[in-house]
């Protein structure tokens, strides 16, 4: 099944290791430059409601602001609790300067 992108930023919105939250069709995803790549994953904690985008940044994950869960941003594994969950991942297209992005279930 071929992935449906949407337009959602410029690249230039994005700067590094500052998320950014947009929101792609009720969806709140969080974009992020990690080494000169951009990547998209949901902008809320699985473990409680925290906006990702208001989270520390660091050596490629993200710690949630509330009850600091960290997550790899590449590959959304939880690298510290209190969740279990992992965060979910989207794909990610840049076109003319465009980010596009692909919504996973």
């Amino acid at each position: 099944m071929a992935e449906d992108f949407h337009r959602v930023a410029r690249l230039s919105d994005i700067a590094d290791d500052e998320p950014l939250g947009v929101d792609l069709n009720g969806r709140q995803i969080a974009l992020f430059r990690i080494d000169g790549e951009i990547h998209a994953t949901d902008n809320i904690c699985p473990h409680q409601y925290a906006l990702l985008s208001d989270g520390y940044v660091e050596d490629g994950c993200v710690e949630c602001p509330l009850h600091q869960a960290r997550f790899d941003i590449r590959s959304g594994a939880v690298l510290c609790g209190p969740t279990d969950r992992a965060l979910t991942v989207h794909a990610v297209r840049i076109d003319e300067g465009d980010v596009l992005v692909a919504i996973r279930a």
